[in-house]
């Protein structure tokens, strides 16, 4: 899918050409790759965050090129002696303009390093701005062990399940060698070989996968509440994440649905989650 966006813009001089990457380099801008040819010169310089923004009717009044900046004020100083280093003492004053407060919430200085080339340099303001208010977990399972516990009663459901599962896990890059797959008779015995798996502290994760089916036991809801809070006790009590993929149905073909035929496959559902559990609980460590 999308990796990232370049926006390719001419400047008009060789002399301009040289003063922007002098003061990108000056900046600490990460270069990219770069070009020479006999019709001219090219430079890359790659950014953490890239924004292309487009307009239509009156155009804002700021430069064409804005980078916003996280110590603002420091930035100006290595703008300023930058400039005075490259440009006439009585060319500075008008060419670099002062920090000032904008009306969107943010501090603003300006340069001006040739004609239809100039630059804006920016900070918000705002205490949220480009921070996440709440910790997120990724995607990424690379370097991260998980265990699969996984009933053989109604493997024609819990083997779908389980594929999904080992789908999910090796989409987000964990390897084959870091997945360990625990058999065991039915649902009720996953509680018990998920704690077991989870004391080891072995694994990032855990991911139970399982199916109960109402016209197969009359026991059905006892055997689903018992399942469900031995799961839950189990990840209460070892602090390892478990994702919950026992499937509670009626009957097979609802059971099948939910297996990959019609609504999804839950048990790709539930290793996403136990992913993402994962990084959310080695980010809340790493904050401590």
């Amino acid at each position: 899918m999308i990796k990232g966006m370049t926006l390719v813009a001419p400047v008009a001089s060789g002399d301009a050409f040289d003063k922007l990457t002098s003061l990108f380099a000056a900046l600490g801008f990460e270069p990219g790759k770069g070009w020479t040819d006999a019709t001219g010169r090219g430079s890359a310089f790659l950014a953490p965050v890239g924004n292309l923004e487009l307009i239509t009717g009156r155009a804002p009044a700021v430069p064409p090129v804005l980078i916003e900046v996280t110590q603002l004020d420091a930035v100006f100083d290595i703008v300023l002696h930058w400039m005075q280093a490259h440009f006439r003492a009585e060319e500075v004053p008008t060419a670099l303009t002062a920090v000032a407060a904008t009306h969107w919430n943010s501090r603003l200085f300006t340069v001006t390093l040739a004609p239809n080339l100039q630059l804006g340099f920016w900070q918000s303001e705002s205490v949220t701005h480009g921070r996440p208010i709440a910790i997120e977990g990724d995607l990424s399972a690379s370097g991260r062990k998980f265990a699969i516990v996984v009933a053989r009663w109604n493997a024609v459901i819990t083997d779908r399940l389980l594929q999904g599962s080992i789908d999910a896990l090796r989409r987000s890059g964990c390897s084959l060698a870091d997945i360990e797959i625990v058999r065991v008779p039915g649902a009720w015995e996953i509680p018990s070989a998920a704690r077991s798996l989870a004391e080891t502290k072995r694994f990032a994760g855990i991911i139970t996968l399982g199916v109960l089916l109402r016209g197969e036991t009359a026991h059905y809801e006892a055997i689903y509440n018992e399942v469900s809070r031995g799961i839950g006790q189990s990840q209460q009590e070892t602090g390892i994440p478990h994702a919950f993929g026992v499937l509670t149905c009626e009957n097979l073909e609802q059971a099948l649905d939910r297996a990959g035929l019609k609504a999804g496959n839950k048990g790709f559902e539930a290793a996403i989650a136990a992913i993402e559990m994962a990084s959310i609980q080695q980010q809340i460590a790493e904050k401590k």
